[in-house]
């Protein structure tokens, strides 16, 4: 059977499970995205920028564990090279397709637009070497191998991969000898490291696990809940990898974000003689500024490629594997623990100001178990981390790269990977401004998402680190809730504005009693006023900040 480079690599990647890709026309990809848009697998998302395709291509694969992002060459590729950048921090599998001038201009080393006029044209590739698991050029003759390769590697270790992918490439027809085939995931003897854990917790009085990111990227959380209540071990979660586990099991702990965590977590995990950090990264912000009392050379860890119980090392060892091989450690955990406290979505109602601390109640409350939540870096991510999740909830943000303005074409992204379920974000009216365009993308594309928009008047989590009253955290203030009607929503998109606890309970009844449109709410709370949790960290990150 014959068919073009471009089909092939979409059939492939439909294969794989990705039914949308998102991106921005370019002419070095305008004949390629006619065979999306005859592809009746896979649907176009035009976005408004290269950007925020990123973000929704992020977004997506979170959900749908695959995504696709096309841009041009050049100045496409590298507006996109931020979203791509965190999709690699926090292990989001992205196929990066950069459409690219044809052979013959690239052998002849052509002054070409687009290009930096050297007559080279793998720089940008060379750009992408640093935050994919995975590059390639694709040609006629390597072209069914590496689109296998290549997206298989994307899912294999749950982080982008880039192809660059000339014109001309793409549009000739090949004679298909390897036909699109669904990545499958192979097994490795992980017997020694199962064994060396099952002896650490055969002599341990107060074990735990620490479970993180890792558990969402490679939706482990079932194995997770199975392997904690056949051992009764405790689990304790990072603000990294939130909805890892399931908040309503009998083992769960809450939180553990260093000095700052709840009294009893901080102490059962601090004094533990046998800590297990499962598909976790203990970064700066998950731990309040590494601020855990336990030493961490006498953690044991079982991560993606990243495993270490005392002397015994790997670095090429599945977390897939290494869960499933869990499940048959015999050992039974009889140390009591803690147990979680759930909130208990008492909210107060009142024509005050609304404060904070009564927002995320009131948003605890508002939440449904099929959710997907979605918290923007800075007051929105630090004060939803601390809400109670139910076990069907995904808990969408960006910790660790914690790039200003995510969450917004990631809702896009999530949404359109998902029509069914409720996606609700929370996001602040600095993040907004990055990434706003996004919501022309939304409306367009006749999604319904639920936004709250926080305008407290600037970047309050920059406040709070250093230059409280300083104008570079200053912001021009946007009439929020005119912007469904500027991006043509004004028929499609209710919109909402809250100012005091009482107002924001009726917005609340009123989106509940309708699912058939989008809502935009603009929440309007003090600009110094935030949650306390990002209050703690703040300080601790200004304090690392002044060190030598």
């Amino acid at each position: 059977m014959k068919q073009r480079i471009g089909q092939y690599l979409l059939d492939t990647l439909a294969i794989n499970g990705v039914d949308k890709i998102f991106g921005v026309p370019g002419d070095f990809t305008l004949a390629f995205l006619d065979d999306i848009i005859c592809n009746d697998k896979i649907e176009w998302i035009g976005n408004t920028n290269e950007l925020n395709a990123s973000y929704a291509a992020d977004g997506y694969a979170r959900v749908n564990g695959l995504g696709a992002l096309s841009t041009t060459f050049g100045v496409g590729e590298l507006s996109a090279v931020n979203g791509i950048a965190g999709s690699y921090a926090e292990r989001v599998p992205v196929v990066k397709i950069s459409g690219g001038p044809s052979t013959i201009a690239q052998k002849e080393g052509r002054y070409v637009h687009h290009s930096l006029g050297e007559g080279v044209f793998d720089s940008y590739s060379k750009m992408y070497e640093h935050i994919t698991t995975a590059t390639t050029t694709l040609n006629v003759d390597n072209a069914q191998e590496e689109i296998t390769r290549v997206i298989n590697k994307a899912i294999e270790e749950r982080r982008p991969v880039h192809i660059h992918l000339p014109i001309d490439v793409a549009l000739t027809e090949i004679e298909v000898t390897l036909p699109p085939k669904k990545y499958e995931h192979h097994k490795k003897d992980v017997s020694k490291y199962i064994e060396a854990i099952e002896n650490e917790l055969k002599n341990a009085k107060q074990p735990v696990l620490i479970v993180g990111h890792e558990i969402n990227s490679f939706d482990l959380h079932e194995q997770l809940e199975q392997f904690a209540s056949k051992t009764n071990i405790p689990v304790a979660q990072l603000s990294l990898g939130k909805s890892a586990f399931n908040e309503e099991s009998p083992q769960y702990l809450g939180i553990f974000d260093g000095k700052i965590a709840e009294e009893n977590v901080r102490n059962y995990v601090n004094s533990s003689d046998c800590i297990i950090n499962l598909g976790a990264k203990l970064t700066d912000s998950a731990t309040a500024g590494f601020s855990y009392e336990f030493d961490i050379n006498d953690v044991h860890f079982l991560n993606q490629n990243d495993v270490k119980i005392k002397s015994i090392t790997s670095n090429n060892v599945s977390i897939i594997d290494i869960m499933e091989g869990l499940l048959s450690i015999d050992f039974k955990n009889k140390a009591t623990f803690p147990t979680y406290i759930r909130s208990d979505l008492k909210y107060e109602l009142n024509d005050q100001p609304l404060e904070q601390a009564n927002y995320f109640k009131l948003m605890n409350a508002f939440l449904k178990p099929n959710d997907i939540l979605l918290a923007e870096q800075g007051t929105s991510f630090f004060g939803a981390y601390d809400m109670s999740l139910y076990k069907g909830n995904q808990y969408i943000g960006q910790p660790l790269w914690g790039s200003i303005g995510y969450t917004f074409p990631a809702l896009l992204g999530s949404q359109h990977a998902d029509v069914h379920r409720r996606n609700v974000l929370l996001i602040g009216d600095g993040s907004l401004q990055l990434t706003a365009q996004a919501l022309s993308t939304m409306i367009r594309t006749n999604i319904k998402p639920i936004i709250f928009v926080i305008n407290n008047d600037g970047y309050t989590v920059e406040r709070l680190i250093h230059g409280m009253k300083e104008p570079y955290n200053d912001i021009q203030m946007w009439d929020y809730k005119k912007l469904p009607e500027v991006f043509g929503g004004k028929d499609t998109v209710k919109v909402y504005e809250a100012k005091t606890s009482n107002e924001l309970k009726s917005v609340m009844d009123e989106i509940e009693k309708d699912q058939e449109h989008m809502h935009f709410v603009e929440v309007h709370m003090g600009v110094e006023d935030a949650p306390k949790k990002l209050i703690d960290i703040s300080k601790a990150f200004a304090a690392a900040n002044k060190k030598a």
